[in-house]
């Protein structure tokens, strides 16, 4: 590989785009899932709480380098017309009216929705159920027990189902648009 191509935004921009689309598709349709199924729930929760920031600071991070290694259309496709993408390369090409909903918009909802969940949802998520796991203390009674609990448990119960129902409305938002965007990137290949 020559110089020229280590320093290439273009190589970075795939790896990226690959990177996020698959971290997402999998740990929403793969090992969420399947950790959900053979895991104690317990142990569920405090797998999932070791691993949500990791992937949701991936989810955040990987969108701005997506903006960042943005790559001009190449000078044949932009003679072509460059199917309606700028010649404008990093965050000024994302940001060109002519890119508005075609990268622009996909990459930021990513990056928004993962936001979301890193700084203001996990967190609150997280917090919840450690007030779950004291009130289970109070109660003596786990919060996935069959009803009736009491109010406090059904209260932060209810909170939880919320809370983690955002969260996943966020995280398959993430990842459609992400996928939204692999359609644009793949127009941009031929």
């Amino acid at each position: 590989m020559a110089a020229s191509g280590l320093l290439s935004p273009g190589p970075y921009h795939i790896l990226s785009y690959g990177t996020l689309l698959g971290t997402t598709f999998f740990h929403t349709f793969v090992g969420g899932i399947f950790s959900f199924q053979v895991l104690a729930r317990p142990q569920f929760s405090i797998l999932m709480a070791k691993i949500f920031p990791v992937y949701f600071s991936l989810q955040t991070a990987l969108p701005v380098v997506l903006a960042l290694t943005y790559p001009a259309a190449s000078a044949g496709a932009a003679l072509l017309g460059g199917n309606g993408t700028s010649s404008l390369s990093g965050v000024s090409g994302v940001l060109d009216p002519a890119n508005r909903w075609s990268v622009l918009v996909p990459i930021g909802t990513a990056f928004v929705t993962a936001l979301a969940n890193l700084a203001v949802i996990g967190p609150a998520t997280t917090k919840c159920m450690d007030q779950r796991k004291l009130q289970e203390k109070k109660d003596g009674k786990r919060s996935y027990d069959a009803p009736p609990h009491s109010q406090e448990m059904a209260e932060l119960n209810k909170k939880f189902s919320l809370l983690h129902g955002v969260s996943s409305v966020l995280n398959l938002a993430s990842f459609l648009a992400t996928a939204a965007y692999g359609f644009t990137l793949s127009a941009r290949l031929v």
